[in-house]
């Protein structure tokens, strides 16, 4: 005997098709009236702070959800529906974030054209008077000092006006434009040819009393020579030596950072001049001082890197064997976390180790006898953690014999002390 369906089940396998039928053509209408939605905002919201209006949309939404149409397609509150919703939701959150976008790039717009009219609305605003920047005690001390010279040059020249209400910042491409950095201090800036410029900054700079001098000079000329690399590497170490004399944490990241930067400018000019990859090695270390961990890892990678093209190319100069023992001796004494850390960075973990530090402090006495109190300093440290006390001792007594010039000198003149102290337990 032969089965036969009823015939209401015969009738519903042949409406399911169409069912499906349906929900394919109601998709696609839905898809359509969201691309046509889309096209539409696209006109509008050229229009600045133009809302787009979704009302038709919405409703549509609240009609799949109204119960006359929940009890026609019952049958149909499947994928179809839920999948309408959700691309109700996520047009209105598209909406919603456009238009924040919009007017994010308005307020932009209006900040770029009124940055520009920022000092002459202040000037207006304070009477043509610009409030002085806080100066740091060397500041301080050169201000007073540049009050002491003639008067008569002063009222002439739009620079020397602004000069006594403050400071003019230096003409960096990354200088941070709210610290005051001086551009000519001198009330007369003498023009000099660039030959005669370096041979008297050179000079100046052998004083330690006379490296602020040195470093105005450069400023004063640095528009008509910030192109010459003889020039730019030795603003480089100009920026450098500001971070020595400075006492302020602050000014001591600034010089440091406009440091770095004209020392990066001056390696990618003159790739193969070595006073331009030591000086850019010196400044990579100073801004390591302010930076966290893996920041600093990198600096001293680049520290290194450039520091060892420098030997290459001036193997004569002690300077970079002292820096390099430095390195070599920190290096050694480096954490677990932190050789872990430059290993993540790198791929390899940094190593060294005293003897090597000591060799290369060597070098530099070497190559300059008794060339500082912070060389003798460090080779003692050497042999003390190497424990030849003896040798510790020795270094210990020359450095002391030798005057103390820089800060850098008195902090290590200290250290000696200390280090003799722990050679007498």
């Amino acid at each position: 005997m032969q089965n036969f369906a009823p015939e209401s089940e015969l009738n519903k396998s042949q409406e399911m098709p169409h069912s499906t039928n349906k929900e394919l053509i109601l998709g696609i209408m839905v898809g359509t009236a969201g691309i046509s939605l889309i096209v539409l905002w696209y006109h509008k919201v050229r229009k600045p702070r133009t809302t787009v209006s979704f009302s038709k949309f919405f409703s549509l939404g609240k009609k799949f959800d109204s119960p006359t149409l929940q009890d026609e397609s019952h049958s149909e509150q499947g994928p179809s529906t839920v999948f309408q919703r959700r691309q109700l939701q996520i047009l209105e959150k598209l909406n919603e974030l456009l238009t924040s976008m919009e007017e994010l790039k308005e307020e932009i717009r209006c900040l770029k054209e009124t940055i520009p009219k920022l000092e002459e609305y202040i000037q207006d605003e304070l009477g043509g008077k610009v409030a002085a920047h806080k100066m740091s005690p060397q500041h301080r001390a050169r201000k007073k000092k540049v009050t002491t010279v003639q008067s008569s040059a002063t009222s002439n020249s739009s620079e020397e006006a602004e000069s006594e209400g403050g400071y003019i910042t230096a003409n960096t491409d990354t200088e941070d434009q709210s610290f005051p950095v001086p551009k000519a201090f001198n009330t007369h800036t003498e023009e000099l040819k660039l030959d005669v410029l370096l041979q008297k900054v050179d000079h100046l700079r052998m004083n330690e009393a006379d490296k602020m001098e040195s470093f105005e000079l450069l400023c004063d000329h640095k528009e008509k020579f910030s192109e010459e690399i003889e020039f730019l590497w030795r603003l480089a170490r100009a920026y450098g030596d500001m971070y020595d004399l400075s006492t302020n944490t602050q000014e001591k990241k600034h010089y440091a950072n406009i440091g770095k930067t004209l020392g990066e400018r001056a390696i990618t000019r003159a790739p193969m001049n070595g006073h331009c990859h030591l000086w850019y090695a010196v400044l990579c270390g100073h801004v390591s001082e302010f930076e966290g961990l893996q920041n600093k890892i990198s600096c001293g990678h680049l520290f290194k890197e450039h520091l060892d093209i420098a030997i290459q190319l001036l193997p004569e100069e002690p300077l970079l064997y002292y820096l390099k023992g430095r390195y070599c001796y920190t290096v050694s004494k480096l954490s677990w976390i932190e050789k872990k850390m430059a290993a993540t960075l790198f791929g390899e973990i940094p190593s060294s180790t005293i003897h090597e530090a000591l060799l290369n402090f060597l070098k530099a006495e070497e190559l300059q006898p008794g060339y500082s109190v912070s060389n003798y300093m460090y080779v003692a440290k050497c042999y003390a953690d190497l424990e030849e006390s003896q040798d510790a001792s020795k270094f210990c007594n020359l450095a002391l014999l030798l005057p103390i010039v820089t800060k850098e000198d008195k902090d290590a003149h200290k250290e000696v002390k200390k280090i003799i102290c722990s050679l007498k337990r």
